[in-house]
């Protein structure tokens, strides 16, 4: 234990450094857009990517000059709100540098407010488990996103200065880029509005129990996450209630019969169990002693063997 312990500090350091390197050079300029422009780009916000965050839809955006955008409808704020908070969550977004994270490249302010992001050209990830007239994703492109996506929560609770836990994870909250780059598109930097009543920024001085809530609500979220990419299926949906399949003492018998169709038998045994494995663990995570975002991936490179390349 005090090896593993060891390596994971190491790991850490190693990771802190190459993300340091990472954030050198001037910050990324953002663009401001207009209501019009947003409006005439999004074809009067009918393009809908998806509509089921929980903060606002994501639209396809097509400006005059020929670029391609995704922009949310951004709903922390009442109408009311003077523009303030969300200059200020648009700044701390912009300092996001990860390439399972959406960048975003402006912003709209007004009545309405809508940040704008690059262009995710493959749409939602929920859309490709679910529409049948998409392409199915192979089992190695889904390892891919699982590995990606728990490096950008890494990333979001370690090297963020403030760390950030408001993050709502789920298959219509994960982008696709046109190489199939899964992307975290539900990034909020303030309290909601119907959490505390307060627009001020995520303070870095949660008290430990604090912190550990909200580590252990994400890590739940990307073990349900886990679970939608290897069944295919989703609890929310009124199918098999995914959380009481995994923490069944006999659902491996029933392993074959909830695999994704569309995967057919071409996938690794080893690594299904391996993910079935992590993912058991993230759903348990609420009973057991914190287990952060750093363990996870020390986890998948344990029991499926994988590498820093892979992210």
């Amino acid at each position: 234990m005090e090896t593993e312990n060891l390596i994971l500090k190491i790991r850490l350091l190693i990771l802190a450094w190459f993300h340091l390197r990472s954030q050198s050079g001037p910050p990324s300029l953002l663009r401001q857009f207009s209501y019009k422009d947003i409006k005439k780009a999004t074809d009067g916000f009918k393009r809908v990517i998806s509509n089921s965050s929980s903060q606002g839809a994501f639209y396809k955006a097509k400006f005059y000059n020929g670029s391609v955008a995704t922009v949310k409808e951004s709903k922390l704020y009442d109408e009311d709100d003077d523009d303030d908070a969300f200059f200020t969550e648009v700044q701390l977004l912009r300092r996001l540098h990860h390439r399972h994270i959406v960048s975003l490249i402006g912003f709209s302010t007004g009545s309405k407010r809508f940040l704008v992001y690059e262009n995710m050209e493959k749409g939602s990830l929920k859309d490709h488990l679910s529409d049948p007239l998409k392409t199915p994703l192979n089992w190695r492109t889904r390892l891919q996103i699982v590995i990606g996506i728990a490096a950008a929560l890494e990333y979001l609770h370690f090297f963020c200065d403030p760390p950030i836990y408001h993050v709502s994870l789920s298959s219509s909250t994960i982008m696709l880029d046109e190489n199939l780059i899964a992307k975290i598109s539900d990034v909020s930097l303030l309290h909601t509005a119907a959490e505390n009543r307060i627009k001020q920024p995520v303070s870095c001085h949660f008290s430990r129990e604090c912190t550990e809530q909200r580590c252990k609500k994400v890590i739940f979220q990307l073990g349900l996450l886990i679970l939608e990419l290897i069944t295919g299926q989703s609890s929310d949906e009124g199918g098999v209630d995914l959380v009481q399949w995994v923490q069944n003492l006999h659902f491996p018998r029933s392993i074959h019969k909830m695999i994704d169709p569309d995967l057919g038998n071409n996938y690794d045994t080893r690594e299904l169990n391996g993910l079935l494995n992590v993912a058991r663990l993230c759903i348990r995570s609420a009973e057991m002693p914190t287990i952060y975002t750093s363990h996870i991936l020390w986890y998948l490179q344990k029991k499926i063997g994988i590498t820093r390349k892979w992210l």
